[in-house]
C-alpha cells in the first residue's frame, strides 16, 4: 500500500511538472466525458419521461378498421350492431370488445362555446391515469345509457373556469351530458400537441345516439394466449361474412407500437451516448500521444530506477496510473460539467415531456467506468514500452 501511495504521488508530481501540456491532454477528455454525460442524462431522463407517462396509459388493446386502400371502403363499413355479432362468434376469445368513435364537435357549457374532440369510452379500461375530480364511468351508467361525459382538465377549466366541474352540464349535438369526472393534466407539452388537450369522453352507447351509422373501429382486448393473428383472422371472417367476401380490414396492436415506440427512444438514446463516446475515443488517443512522449522523455530515470532494481512490473504501474489519474482528473472535470448541463435542462426536458428522472447512478457509473477504461486502455502500450525499456541503453540515452 505505501508502494502504491509513492508511485500515485510521483504520478501526480509528474502531472503537475508538465501541467500546461497535462491540461491540455485532459481537455479532449473533459469534452468527452461532458458531452457523453449530458446526452446521456437528457436523452435518459426523457427517455424515462416519456416511458412513464406511455405506461400510464395503460394495456390499448388492438385496434380493426376499414382498410381505406380497397375497392369499396363503404361497402366494408363496420356497424353498430357488427359488435354484438363479433362477441357471439368470437366470445371464447375475447376479453372485450367496444366500438370506438372520434368526432370533432360543437360543445356548449356554462355560457362558453367550444368545437373539441369528443372520445367513446366505457367502463373497462386498463390505464392508470389520475382523476383531478370526480368518478370514471361505471358499469351503471353503461347499463342504463346515462348521459354521462368526463373532461379532461383543459376542457374543463375552459368551460368552467376554477369552479367544480362535476355536475355540470355540457350541450353537444342537442344532447344534454353530466359531467362524472375530469382527468388529471397530463405533464408535458409534447403529449398535449400530440393528442390534442381540450377531449370530451363520452360513453359509446350514447355516441351511437349522437352519431348514428358506421362506427370508426373496433376495440378488442383479448383473453390470455390469444395472438393477434387469431383474433384478426377470427374477427375479419365475421365482418366478411356480414359486409361481403371481398372486403379488407387493418389490425393495429396499439400496445406493440406503444412498445415499440419505447424501443425506438431506448436505440435514440444508445445512439446518442455511442456519438459522445467518439469524443472519448479521441481523447483516450489524446493521452496514449503525450504518454508515449513521456516515456521518451523519462528515459534515463527509467533506466535508473531499474539499475537500483525496479521491477518491470513497477516502471508499468507507475506509468499505467500517470494515465488513468490523468484519465480520471479530466473524466470527473467532464463529469461535473455534463452533469451541470443535464441539470440546467431538465426544466425543459420536464416541460416537454413531463416528470423525467434523471439516472444519478448511470451517470456516476458511466463516468468512473469510462474514466477507468480509457486510462488503462490507452495507458498500457506507453507503460510496457516504459517496462521493456533495457536499463543500460536507457542510462546511455
Amino acid at each position: 500500500m505505501n508502494r502504491l501511495s509513492a508511485y500515485v504521488a510521483e504520478a501526480f508530481s509528474a502531472i503537475w511538472r508538465n501541467r500546461t501540456r497535462s491540461l491540455l491532454t485532459m481537455l479532449g477528455m473533459i469534452i468527452g466525458t461532458s458531452s457523453i454525460i449530458a446526452v446521456l442524462g437528457i436523452s435518459r431522463a426523457a427517455s424515462g419521461g416519456i416511458t412513464g407517462t406511455l405506461n400510464s396509459f395503460g394495456d390499448q388493446g388492438i385496434s380493426i378498421q376499414v382498410d381505406p386502400n380497397q375497392d369499396d371502403p363503404q361497402a366494408a363499413q363496420i356497424q353498430y350492431r357488427d359488435v354484438r355479432t363479433i362477441e357471439e362468434s368470437a366470445g371464447s376469445l375475447l376479453e372485450h370488445i367496444e366500438p370506438s368513435y372520434a368526432r370533432n364537435m360543437r360543445m356548449r357549457a356554462n355560457g362558453v362555446t367550444s368545437t373539441s374532440i369528443a372520445v367513446s369510452n366505457s367502463d373497462f379500461y386498463k390505464d392508470v391515469l389520475a382523476l383531478k375530480e370526480g368518478r370514471r364511468v361505471n358499469r351503471d351508467d353503461m347499463a342504463s345509457g346515462a348521459h354521462v361525459c368526463m373532461l379532461t382538465a383543459q376542457l374543463a377549466e375552459k368551460f368552467f373556469k376554477t369552479a367544480p366541474a362535476v355536475g355540470q352540464t355540457v350541450e353537444l349535438s342537442g344532447t344534454r351530458c353530466t359531467v362524472v369526472g375530469v382527468y388529471e393534466e397530463l405533464k408535458g407539452g409534447l403529449f398535449n400537441s400530440i393528442g390534442g388537450n381540450e377531449v370530451l369522453f363520452l360513453p359509446y352507447t350514447i355516441f351511437h345516439s349522437i352519431a348514428p351509422g358506421p362506427i370508426d373501429s373496433l376495440t378488442i382486448y383479448t383473453n390470455p394466449g390469444v395472438t393477434i393473428g387469431q383474433i384478426s383472422d377470427e374477427v375479419d371472417a365475421v365482418l366478411r361474412r356480414l359486409h361481403g367476401p371481398r372486403t379488407q380490414y387493418a389490425t393495429n396492436d396499439n400496445q406493440g407500437q406503444l412498445q415499440g415506440f419505447n424501443q425506438v427512444l431506448g436505440i435514440i438514446a444508445i445512439g446518442l451516448t455511442a456519438i459522445g463516446g467518439v469524443a472519448l475515443v479521441v481523447a483516450g488517443i489524446g493521452i496514449m500521444n503525450i504518454m508515449l512522449v513521456s516515456v521518451t522523455e523519462r528515459t534515463r530515470e527509467i533506466g535508473l530506477r531499474k539499475a537500483i532494481g525496479a521491477k518491470r512490473g513497477d516502471v508499468m504501474l507507475q506509468f499505467l496510473l500517470e494515465a488513468i489519474l490523468l484519465s480520471f482528473m479530466g473524466g470527473g472535470t467532464g463529469t461535473l460539467l455534463g452533469f451541470t448541463v443535464t441539470v440546467l435542462a431538465y426544466s425543459s426536458v420536464e416541460k416537454l415531456v413531463g416528470p423525467a428522472p434523471i439516472p444519478y447512478l448511470l451517470i456516476i457509473s458511466v463516468a468512473v467506468g469510462f474514466s477507468a477504461l480509457v486510462g488503462c486502455v490507452f495507458g498500457t502500450y506507453p507503460a510496457i514500452r516504459a517496462a521493456r525499456l533495457d536499463p543500460i541503453m536507457a542510462l546511455r540515452s
